[in-house]
């Protein structure tokens, strides 16, 4: 009978297996039919039990958080000429609105609108500036006046006279920008907004930037006229000169501007921010090398500095935002890898170190905010596995540390103004995210999102599971990797693998979460009979500063080394063919991808490069040289790690694909790669998109580049399977082996003789 019902549970588990649905491109980059639902950064209010969203027909609604209710519509655009609102911002006191129309993207993270003040009282919509779109509108604290930069320029208008001042007036395209920052500023150290106002309202402390001497970057755009277009920038790259950076303080009460005493051989200013007395900004100063930071605190009246704090490094400090000004004015919290993990650090005003916070083994990924009233610090860390983060709570004097959110796989939060609520989104490898949100105390107060018709999508399609697991390199490096498994597995088959890596500083692409579109492609390559696996190198996050910083110098010499370790290891597994071994990158994930083909030595069969660097030195300065220093200094690491100077090595199928718009890592790189490869008889695929920028997207962009990538890897990797080893290991599966066979191999190691002297 036992027998029966196993062959009946078979049957019925094989015509499952064969019912369920198909996943195409066009589901995935056409559709959209596999989006994850999400649920946008709150814009909690003051009262810390209510948030306000940007709603449809461009209402801002205000909601309460706990029962998820609307409680006002704080903005209807038919009562203010039915305005195109993209984007809102409040006054501190909640009675200001600062409405984004009609807004044009320009790099990364700034943009340029149309702004429109409201006032909530007099339901009146009032045009902010009239010459045209600015950049950045902030209120003062007091909410009665607003700075913005327009043209380069900052100007402050005064709200109640309507009254425009313009503060700065040598602002030049390509030339000086005051109030704004710089492309390579705001791409390598995420700022964009380049002024900042007192607590008291009375001061605007701003960046000057002078880039007249950096070197300029033309782009081209092919927009179906008579004539390319061109798009000039200023973009400094390996040793060259960049802006002269300099900080300056406006008084809005004299009208005078002072200038903040830093050193002129100082490199970078990479922060401004006030502390809680509106006579001290702090200003970050980084030296070249970035091996130097110092936080010095400047008087508003005078522009002199005080030093506060100086961290040095024997590779690199990393920039953060983690710098907390106590209220009661006398301290601050700070986040450094000064014991080789990083932790929170509590500092007087005077620089003396009060306390380390947090310790361990462990990484704090995320500081969410002091909650003073309570003396509670509220942070994300790996403390369990470098996999997985959790959130907790700990004491600003260390103690009582209490886990908040300790589901295994990903936790993040979001916090409202007073901590009193709070939402976690959680996820895993294999669950998509959900969304609720808790009290203070702990208890679950409702669920917002659960994305349970995705989770039922992943039944419907058969979808294979996210397994973790690790080795050891033949270096003694532990590593660590997920795979996903072709559908229908069949170990007695072997299967070609798809190999996906980034690999660069910090990054981390083997952790228990959700990974978003490229997860159903990797769903969708696994029903046509792919493995796909992912390892973590060296160089990369989770796991302490110097498993992380230990690529410094040589950028793309341990990372190959180590997911070249990595396909070997895979190719011995008994189900993979290593003769079909192939591996994708974007960016940074390009460069090493290309970089595992050229120096693979025919490990690999296939490499797909989209957007990657070739030569380090066509890279700009701050990222480059805060990992390589400059060529100058570092002409080996430069020359052995660069693809561009190994494609006479290139040994299997290459795609290598670019957009020509992009302004981060430059159509250049792939150019000059395809010269080199022409130059060294190499054949290679390659596509380049006009216009389109680092992310390659818009219209039918992306699903004509994984169409591209899908046929590219079905042409040079799915082919015949060659011929199985005589004998072979399942590494992954090693715990299917017999435990008695486990038990005798044990034994026989233990008992063998010595090693002879």
């Amino acid at each position: 009978m036992t027998r029966f019902i196993s062959f009946i549970s078979f049957l019925l588990l094989g015509s499952s297996i064969f019912a369920q649905k198909a996943i195409t491109l066009e589901d995935i980059w056409k559709k959209y039919t596999f989006n994850a639902k999400s649920v946008p950064g709150f814009n909690f209010m003051a009262d810390g039990k209510s948030y306000s969203r940007l709603g449809t027909g461009n209402k801002v609604v205000q909601y309460d958080l706990s029962t998820g209710s609307s409680v006002q519509v704080i903005f209807d655009p038919a009562t203010a000429g039915n305005l195109a609102v993209e984007g809102y911002t409040f006054s501190d006191n909640e009675q200001k609105l600062l409405l984004a129309t009609a807004t044009d993207q320009i790099y990364r993270h700034s943009s340029k609108s149309t702004y429109y003040v409201y006032d909530l009282s007099s339901k009146q919509a009032t045009a902010l500036f009239s010459e045209g779109k600015v950049m950045y509108a902030t209120f003062n604290p007091q909410a009665d006046k607003v700075a913005f930069i327009f043209d380069n320029n900052l100007y402050v208008k005064d709200l109640p006279s309507a009254k425009v001042t313009q503060i700065t007036k040598d602002g030049q395209m390509n030339a000086v920008i005051n109030g704004a920052v710089d492309w390579v500023y705001e791409e390598e150290f995420s700022m964009d907004r380049g002024f900042e106002w007192s607590p008291d309202g009375a001061r605007i402390a701003f960046f000057r930037f002078d880039e007249q001497k950096v070197p300029q970057f033309t782009m081209t755009n092919f927009e179906g006229g008579m004539h390319p277009s061109y798009v000039n920038f200023k973009y400094p790259k390996v040793g060259e000169t960049n802006s002269q950076v300099k900080v300056h303080i406006y008084d809005l009460t004299s009208g005078q501007t002072t200038k903040v005493a830093t050193p002129d051989n100082n490199e970078y200013i990479p922060r401004i921010k006030w502390t809680q007395d509106p006579r001290q900004l702090c200003v970050f100063l980084l030296n070249r090398h970035q091996n130097k930071m110092e936080l010095v605190l400047a008087d508003a009246g005078t522009g002199q500095i005080r030093s506060l704090l100086k961290e040095d490094n024997k590779y690199y400090v990393d920039l953060h935002d983690n710098l907390r000004f106590l209220k009661d004015g006398q301290r601050f919290v700070w986040t450094s890898e000064m014991d080789g993990w990083n932790h929170i650090y509590l500092y007087d005003l005077q620089g003396n170190k009060l306390k380390q916070i947090t310790s361990g083994q462990w990484e704090v990924s995320n500081v969410y905010g002091v909650d003073e009233k309570n003396n509670l610090i509220y942070y994300q860390a790996g403390e369990g596995s470098h996999l997985e983060r959790q959130v907790y709570q700990i004491g600003l004097d260390g103690s009582n540390k209490k886990a908040i959110a300790a589901n295994k796989g990903w936790n993040n939060a979001q916090f409202s103004s007073t901590y009193d609520y709070y939402v976690i989104d959680h996820a895993t490898a294999n669950t998509p995210p959900t969304y609720t949100v808790y009290a203070r105390s702990g208890a679950q107060v409702r669920v917002i999102e659960d994305n349970a018709t995705l989770r039922q999508l992943q039944k419907d399609y058969g979808v294979q599971p996210v397994e973790f697991f690790n080795f050891s390199t033949r270096g003694n490096t532990e590593l660590y990797g997920w795979n996903i498994k072709p559908a229908n597995f069949d170990p007695t088959k072997r299967y070609p693998v798809l190999m996906f890596l980034y690999g660069g500083p910090g990054s981390q692409e083997v952790k228990e979460t959700w990974r978003g579109q490229n997860y159903w492609w990797f769903q969708y390559l696994a029903q046509q009979g792919y493995l796909i696996a992912c390892v973590d190198n060296r160089g990369t996050g989770g796991r302490g500063e110097e498993f992380k910083k230990m690529t410094y110098l040589q950028l793309g010499k341990y990372e190959t080394e180590d997911q070249l370790e990595a396909a070997r290891y895979l190719g011995k597994l008994r189900y993979v063919d290593p003769a079909r071994i192939g591996i994708f990158g974007w960016s940074y994930g390009g460069f090493m991808s290309s970089n595992c083909l050229f120096k693979g030595e025919g490990v690999l069969k296939a490499a797909i490069a989209v957007a990657p660097v070739t030569n380090w030195k066509w890279y700009d300065n701050i990222y480059t040289e805060r990992y390589m220093r400059t060529v100058d200094e570092n002409p080996n690491g430069y020359q052995l790690n660069s693809p561009i100077n190994f494609t006479e090595k290139l040994n299997g199928n290459y795609l290598l694909v670019h957009g020509m718009g992009d302004d981060n890592v430059h159509f250049q790189h792939t150019a000059e790669l395809v010269n080199a490869l022409v130059e060294s008889d190499k054949q290679f695929d390659t596509y380049f998109y006009p216009n389109r920028n680092h992310g390659i997207y818009g219209g039918n962009t992306r699903f004509h580049l994984y169409k591209k990538m899908t046929d590219f890897l079905n042409e040079k990797l799915k082919g015949v399977e060659t011929a199985p080893p005589t004998k072979a290991v399942d590494v992954l599966n090693r715990d299917a082996l017999n435990m008695k066979e486990q038990v005798r191999r044990k034994k026989k190691l233990n008992e063998a003789p010595p090693i002879k002297q």
